[in-house]
């Protein structure tokens, strides 16, 4: 009878193939290197270069030192523009948060008809946001809209006319848009949550409630954080959607930094001011993304990994 030995189990790599690898993962970052330095860093460096410059977007470009600076800083409308987008921000994230963390404990849920709601919830983010304001602007309208053509008086207010129903609706449709987004954010990190941790707490005796706040939200807060920080630069960005649906008004009550920058630099045709207000705009999400890290802490996985 002849005796077969079992297979070997497979031993680490030896050194070279180690080190041989180590050598070649780094030259797979380089394609996104380039495209991120391409795309990112040079631009951000011609429009910090234009912010010290006077162009009107066609002729010559001329250096002008800080004037473009100066005339930024010492105009009363900027700290108004820049109210307006930390408001928006703090209530588009105020809103969005609550509801895309419970959307997304919802569609966790293994049912089909989850999976189904799932894919039904995420067209609006499909849709471009100059769409959704065309859409969302015809169906306010207090003459001609929803609510003058289903006869409610609710929906037949001036909601784009007046400061607090135009800021709000901002808000609403900003939400409508990117709680899926979000709410797909929240449902991949609660699937990650062991399912021992929850039967642990059933044979203690804790219900849904009591799992809610005692597993779900405890381990989300590094999700948490990643969302938070992705909404709030993003807020800074809000243009388009803005733009089409209220043009900053009524008045200034919804001129956010990005449309400042737009009105100055096409508008007006002030390229220096424009570009300086994008300065800021990146150093404010600069600094809005370091502080929401810093809050956050560091995670503890992500040191595993790195020691790994």
């Amino acid at each position: 009878m002849t005796a077969f030995a079992p297979p070997a189990r497979p031993g680490p790599p030896p050194a070279a193939t180690r080190e041989a690898r180590g050598g070649v993962l780094p030259w797979l970052a380089v394609p996104a290197l380039v495209i991120f330095v391409g795309f990112g860093v040079i631009p951000l460096l011609g429009v910090l270069f234009l912010s010290f410059t006077s162009w009107d977007g066609l002729g010559e470009i001329h250096l002008s030192g800080l004037t473009s600076w100066r005339a930024v800083l010492a105009d009363p409308g900027l700290p108004h523009a820049l109210w307006v987008t930390f408001l928006v921000m703090a209530a588009s994230w105020a809103f969005q948060t609550p509801a895309s963390i419970l959307i997304g404990v919802f569609l966790a849920g293994r049912q089909r008809y989850r999976a189904v709601l799932a894919v039904l919830f995420f067209i609006p983010l499909l849709l471009s946001q100059a769409a959704i304001a065309i859409a969302y602007k015809a169906l306010l309208d207090p003459n001609f809209g929803l609510g003058a053509g289903l006869h409610i008086d609710l929906l037949s207010q001036d909601w784009l006319g007046r400061p607090v129903l135009a800021f709000s609706t901002v808000i609403f449709v900003v939400s409508w848009q990117f709680i899926p987004f979000h709410s797909l954010i929240y449902q991949g990190g609660v699937r990650q949550i062991p399912r021992s941790m929850y039967e642990a707490a059933e044979i203690d005796g804790a219900g849904r409630v009591r799992k809610f706040f005692s597993i779900t939200l405890p381990q989300l807060k590094y999700t948490i954080i990643t969302s938070s920080t992705l909404m709030v630069v993003g807020s800074l960005t809000f243009f388009d959607l803005i733009f089409v649906l209220t043009a900053g008004g009524p008045g200034d009550a919804t001129r956010v930094l990005a449309l400042d920058m737009y009105k100055r630099g096409f508008q007006a045709n002030l390229m220096g001011p424009a570009s300086a207000i994008a300065v800021i705009l990146v150093l404010v999400g600069l600094a809005l993304a370091l502080l929401l890290r810093r809050l956050g802490g560091r995670n503890p996985g992500a040191s595993q990994l790195e020691g790994a």
